[in-house]
């Protein structure tokens, strides 16, 4: 017999298999492989289907078992936990392995998009520079906080503690002076850092086709355009643009019984930067719409007015997350608003 369905447990060096054939029967038990070992062993297999958790590592696999005939299909780790039948006491690799090998061949069970070399080295960029942002962030929270000890309290606001700073600075006591001097600096070299991110995002949008679709959408600039093609590639994992929603984390969740409908917050589940980007182009949308008359803009203003700013600007972040789904899907056939979007804008 033949094994049709393999689950993976992924590690740094050593790995937990479980095969399975046609029938259910277990055919392949090894829950210690060595890291060296891995592909020569799947590369002697039949080709199957091959489940892992979507962790460290797992494109780089997923990339490479494919080369070797296998159809490989990632899955969020909380997903496979309930398919682990020793529950949260015994979990171990070969139990962990078992649950993937489970969870993989469900019909209804949700994945997560196999990302190709180049969009994972597009997606570095992202994660480069939100590290610097949030480095930024936590220099400017640490200047405020030292600050207050001083009885100095600035707002948050980023632009308006570079410059008072600047202005506080030769009157500060002691070694104050030396301390936020430097903070300055570092300040201005993570400006500097961001930015040269920011360009680099900008030029990698420019250069994809879809990204540059995906800019022609109200409250899509660069930076998102760019994270979603990396993400998603061209939706097909996808079966809609509100399954694509729903994997952000952007309809409510439902706490419906007996026939009565409850319907909540977002799930907020899914890729949290993207769901962040996709929000703040929305207030972008909600904000320069005010004075426009494109249908759009009518929408939102419609929204706002009968549920609030606030879930207007999520409403129109998931409407943005669909209209993206059906751009990169559909290509250059998508009609926006009436209107196609032009294939190499």
């Amino acid at each position: 017999m033949e094994i049709v369905t393999l689950g993976i447990d992924l590690a740094k060096n050593i790995f937990a298999l479980h095969g399975v054939g046609a029938e259910g029967k277990v055919l392949l038990q090894r829950p210690a492989v060595k890291r060296a070992k891995l592909l020569e062993l799947t590369a002697n297999l039949s080709p199957c289907l091959i489940g892992m958790e979507a962790c460290s590592g797992a494109h780089h696999w997923a990339r490479e078992m494919t080369r070797q005939g296998h159809t490989v299909r990632l899955i969020a780790p909380k997903f496979v936990a309930p398919y682990r039948m020793s529950g949260r006491r015994g979990k171990n690799d070969a139990a962990d392995a078992a649950a993937i090998c489970e969870a993989v061949a469900r019909p209804s069970m949700r994945f997560v998009p196999m990302k190709s070399i180049e969009q994972q080295s597009e997606l570095f960029l992202h994660r480069a520079r939100q590290g610097y942002v949030e480095q930024r962030t936590a220099l400017i929270n640490r200047i405020r906080g030292l600050l207050s000890e001083l009885g100095i309290v600035l707002p948050q606001k980023a632009d308006t503690i570079r410059r008072e700073l600047a202005k506080l600075l030769e009157d500060l006591p002691g070694h104050c002076n030396t301390v936020f001097a430097d903070a300055i600096t570092d300040l201005e070299r993570l400006d500097a850092r961001v930015g040269e991110y920011d360009r680099h995002i900008a030029t990698c949008a420019k250069a994809n086709a879809d990204a540059r679709r995906l800019m022609q959408l109200s409250g899509i600039g660069p930076t998102t355009a760019s994270a979603l093609v990396a993400s998603i590639g061209d939706g097909h994992d996808f079966e809609s643009g509100r399954q694509f929603a729903a994997w952000l984390g952007m309809v409510p969740g439902q706490y419906s019984s007996g026939g009565k409908q409850r319907l909540g917050r977002i799930t907020k589940a899914g890729d949290r930067y993207l769901r962040t980007l996709l929000i703040l182009g929305a207030r972008s949308v909600l904000q320069s719409g005010k004075k426009k008359e494109d249908a759009i803009s009518r929408w939102t203003r419609d929204v706002e007015s009968r549920r609030g700013y606030w879930k207007a600007m999520v409403a129109m972040a998931a409407k943005n997350a669909r209209l993206a789904w059906a751009v990169l899907r559909r290509g250059e056939g998508f009609k926006l608003y009436g209107q196609e979007v032009p294939a190499g804008a």
